[in-house]
């Protein structure tokens, strides 16, 4: 089988991250490595850079990681985690949080490539709910 596109789900929130990462385990997508990065170290709301570090390798199965944060320190999180651990097949995605990591894991579940999956995950901040 095809190694497929890691996706990590990076929140101020365990349990959104948690709930998150089980809804496309639902719709289907549950062959995807999905790793969440929810809250801090000691149970709060926020975010660890231990925790995204630990996320991304865990994710990692040899085709690429697309690391989907939710807001504000979150990204700067991933982003600190990326700068520090520079890696070509690793990738923040510019998406809305629950519509890309939807569009994310089922491009990925596809076979696509982490392009496709980072290009599935930006679109969905344009599709219309009306």
């Amino acid at each position: 089988m095809t190694q497929l596109v890691g996706i990590v789900l990076v929140s101020h929130s365990a349990d959104l991250a948690a709930g998150l990462g089980r809804l496309l385990g639902q719709i289907g997508s549950d062959t995807v490595p999905v790793a969440t990065a929810g809250g801090t170290d000691d149970g709060r709301i926020g975010t660890s850079y231990d925790r995204v570090a630990a996320a991304v390798e865990a994710a990692d199965r040899g085709a690429g990681v697309l690391v989907l944060p939710d807001l504000g320190s979150s990204v700067l999180t991933a982003r600190a985690v990326l700068d520090e651990r520079p890696r070509a097949d690793v990738v923040i995605a510019d998406a809305p949080f629950v519509e890309g990591a939807v569009a994310a894991a089922v491009t990925a579940a596809s076979g696509a490539d982490l392009t496709a999956v980072l290009t599935a995950a930006t679109e969905a901040r344009h599709v219309s709910k009306f």
